[in-house]
């Protein structure tokens, strides 16, 4: 499954009134792995930068003027995400703004019911917590030491590994948990899991190693195999 974080910077927050992107962000996801592949664009808005953006981001209108506006970059941005799933935090926000910019360019609009709203899984998962992106790195301890801006790309890594934390990590510490009889209420120290490919094995497995298989599989409680076996026997 192949999933994209992304995030946008802007030129203030209402593209009602006449705000636009200056940046996008965009980082493959391919079943819950990280996969190196980016997208990085800036964008010429055609317009100055509000006080509090540039100050957010740190872009000036003088380093944007140098870019492609959006109905010139709008292809490479669509065939990048294709129709992968979008994970955004905040997600109303940037979706509402590069719907605008798609309209304008011709193109059509992004479908919102494709979309992970990191925000909303947040409070969802952690009720009364913080949930920005920052309190978020701060749970799961991901290194955000780089973003001393607010940058489009650093910031769509950042939820990327957030989000991975999140969907994945999370579950697969609970179910560990579970079985060794192990803490999960928090979950700071969870690790992402690495996106890796491994060759089937070429070879049967020992007498020793299906012992130790054997032995392992007494001590899970109640498996769901033995709910299987129960539920097909016959009545007496």
């Amino acid at each position: 499954m192949r999933e994209i974080s992304l995030d946008t910077e802007t030129t203030g927050l209402s593209f009602a009134n006449g705000d636009r992107i200056v940046e996008i962000g965009c980082v493959e996801i391919v079943d819950k792995g990280i996969t190196g592949r980016n997208l990085h664009l800036y964008v010429n808005p055609g317009r100055e930068l509000s006080e509090q953006a540039t100050e957010i981001s740190g872009l000036t209108y003088d380093f944007l003027q140098s870019h492609k506006k959006f109905n010139e970059i709008a292809d490479e941005f669509l065939d990048f995400i294709g129709d992968s799933r979008l994970v955004i935090h905040n997600a109303p926000f940037d979706i509402g703004f590069l719907n605008f910019e798609l309209q304008l360019a011709g193109k059509y609009p992004l479908n919102s019911d494709n979309v992970v709203d990191t925000l909303v899984m947040a409070k969802e998962k952690f009720p009364g917590s913080p949930a920005t992106l920052d309190a978020l790195c701060r749970r799961f301890s991901v290194d955000s030491s780089a973003r001393s801006k607010h940058g489009a790309l650093i910031d769509a890594e950042l939820l990327a590994k957030v989000y991975l934390h999140m969907s994945v990590a999370v579950v697969q510490k609970s179910i560990l948990g579970e079985m060794s009889g192990i803490s999960t209420t928090e979950p700071k120290d969870t690790a992402i899991l690495e996106h890796q490919v491994y060759e089937p094995r070429k070879f049967v497995p020992s007498k020793e190693e299906l012992t130790a298989h054997a032995n392992f599989l007494q001590k899970i409680k109640n498996p769901i195999w033995n709910l299987i076996d129960c539920c097909h026997e016959k009545p007496l």
